[in-house]
Parts: structure tokens; sequence; C-alpha cells
């Protein structure tokens, strides 16, 4: 490494092989797959991506980890098999960089402030990867994966997929190393097979308005937008008790709840 994290970007960079071999092994890399990577950084992700024969396509917002990547991998950028971009991976839409929709992968250590903002726009899109790979905080890892209790992430993630805790992973494999524990979460089975008969708008709709205020009951959130006795008639068909809070409704629910609300 020979450039100094940026504390602005959330950089926190890899310091041995064995937390990328892990995220590979989570994602399932073979030769051949297309790796879409965000914020490679110092590369040590990148090279263990590129020795299991994966095509990556890098996105970096730092132009010194550029520079650094160009000095680290001339031999896989000369024969296609890296392909760098300096972007920010606050504008990011895979379409953008030559990806088709479920034929490619995300493995990625991201900063943690903009993990909700990329699973979303990786996964509420047409360019749907087919697998995805995150090192994100593990508080929010669990939220995502573990918990009993649903949450706006969690719902949002498993909208589109299946979700799984694959690891713990200690700050000292980080460099400079968090206040933080870290933990590696995949999502597999991608698509838009759950959403049959509403769109991700409306379902996103109905859980930002059921979430509005988390101490209050779910039929008083929804009660701002719909009439509340159409919603009490609702809540009754689907065995939903009136008192129920948004965190205690699993998808399946919400699902349902969203077609009532949105008929066609």
């Amino acid at each position: 490494m020979n450039f100094i994290h940026k504390k602005s970007l959330g950089q926190h960079f890899l310091n041995s092989d064995y937390v990328p071999k892990k995220m590979c092994d989570a994602g399932d890399i073979q030769k051949g797959d297309r790796v879409l990577e965000i914020g490679p950084g110092t590369g040590i992700l990148t090279q263990e991506l590129l020795e299991r024969g994966a095509e990556v396509v890098a996105v970096e917002a730092d132009g010194r980890a550029i520079a650094s990547l160009r000095d680290s991998f001339p031999g896989a950028i000369a024969r296609e098999q890296l392909t760098l971009h300096h972007h920010d991976a606050r504008k990011l839409n895979p379409a953008d960089f030559n990806l088709a929709k479920l034929d490619y992968k995300v493995v990625s250590n991201i900063p943690y402030y903009l993990s909700g903002l990329l699973f979303r726009s990786l996964l509420d899109t047409e360019c749907q990867p087919s697998t995805l790979v995150f090192l994100i905080q593990k508080e929010v890892a669990e939220r995502i994966a573990r918990d009993k209790k649903e949450s706006l992430l969690s719902l949002s993630i498993k909208v589109f997929g299946d979700p799984t805790y694959i690891c713990t992973i200690k700050r000292g494999h980080f460099t400079p190393p968090p206040k933080i524990d870290s933990a590696i979460v995949a999502v597999n089975n991608i698509g838009r097979k759950k959403l049959t008969k509403i769109s991700s708008e409306q379902f996103f709709t109905i859980i930002h308005l059921g979430f509005a205020q988390k101490r209050k009951q779910l039929l008083g959130n929804l009660s701002s937008e719909f009439p509340r006795p159409d919603l009490e008639t609702v809540f009754s068909s689907l065995n939903l008790p009136p008192n129920i809070r948004a965190e205690d409704i699993p998808l399946e629910k919400w699902l349902e709840l969203t077609k009532n609300l949105y008929p066609e």
C-alpha cells in the first residue's frame, strides 16, 4: 500500500488474504465469473478474485487507488481480465459497466456508510447481480440476516433475495482498524419473483409508511395514508392483529398487505 487511507471515504483496507478468501468462497467465485468489485482500494480482494480466474470490473472513487491498482495489476489489465473505472459508487448503475442482468456477481468490502445505498442500488434495479457478497458492519449484518425482528433494511433485501450471515470479521483484519467488528453477508437467489402483481415502488411505499414511527402500531402508521376502516378490513382478512407493530411482520405478510392496499 503506497497511500494513506481517507477517513472521508470510509476507507479501512484489508491487510491479509484470509478475508478475501472467505468472501470469494461465499460468492462461489469460479473461473470465468464476471465480478463487480466496489472500492477495491489497495487490491487485496482484487488479487484473490483474479487468482480464481474471475473477470473483474472494479469501481473506485479514489484516484490514488486507481493509480496503485494500475501499478499492481498491469498484466490483468492488459489481457482485459481487470477493468478499472474511476467512479463514485453513490452514483452506481451496473448497466453502465457492460454488466448484464443476473450474469455477474458482486464481491466488495464497502464503506459502512454506503451499505444501505449500495444494497438498494444493486438489488432494486433491472440489472441485478446473481449473487452479492458484502463485508459490512457486524451489527448491520445481524439486523439483515439474524434478527427475529424485521427492519426497513432487512425487508428491502429479503424482497429481492435470500441473505445469509457468513462469518464475523474482527477489526484487526483492517488497516486502520475500525472501532467495531465486521461481518460477511451473502445474498443469493436474487430476482424479482416475490414482487408479483405489485411494483417495488408500491412495496417500499408501504414499508416506509409502516416503519415511519417505530413505537406506533402498524395500523396507526398506515392510517396516515389509508382510511382506517379499510385497513381494519384488510388486517382482519390477513389475520394481522390490530395492535401489531411493523417489526413483527414477516416479508410474506408485507407482500400480501401491499397487494391488498394496491388492488389491480
